[in-house]
């Protein structure tokens, strides 16, 4: 990798709900190092990926890689437990390969937590009792332990959940 003095990077993750029966959700990433674009579709409710494109524009690598070979081979993969490594699995091991499998996962955790939404109105004020709220949150849904920082591991959220 370069040496580099200023560094900054920046990563957008959206989910849309195009029709009652299919929801998108996107990721574009720009970062001194690389610029990439990956968005999935899925068929709802069962949340299969019926599409998947992206776009490498730059990588810190400079390697040539063919996205839409890589990402059609997660066609048809249901978004839910297990995700991650068939992702991972499928895309490649090479550090640009890497960071686009991150993309597809972002895209994925969006979507997990896009239908969590009405309950995060539910958090209760006090801080003991939200703890809580979250801890039984991702006991009852285990598909949202490491979708975002505050789920993951080290967080004080989950803290008493033990997953691995």
């Amino acid at each position: 990798m370069p040496e580099i003095l200023s560094f900054s990077r920046n990563i957008c993750t959206v989910v849309e709900q195009i029709r009652d029966d299919l929801m998108t959700s996107s990721c574009r990433l720009q970062d001194t190092l690389m610029d990439a674009y990956v968005k999935i579709s899925v068929k709802i409710p069962d949340l299969e990926i019926n599409g998947i494109e992206g776009k490498l524009e730059r990588s810190f690598s400079g390697e040539k890689i063919d996205v839409e070979e890589a990402f059609n081979k997660i066609m048809g993969t249901r978004v839910g437990p297990g995700i991650r490594k068939i992702i991972r699995g499928f895309i490649g091991n090479s550090a640009t390969e890497k960071q686009l499998a991150f993309m597809v996962e972002e895209c994925c955790s969006g979507l997990i937590l896009s239908f969590t939404k009405d309950q995060m109105k539910k958090i209760p004020k006090d801080p003991e009792k939200a703890r809580h709220f979250f801890e039984n949150l991702v006991r009852e849904n285990p598909r949202l332990y490491k979708g975002c920082a505050a789920l993951s591991p080290g967080s004080p959220l989950v803290d008493n959940i033990k997953f691995d």
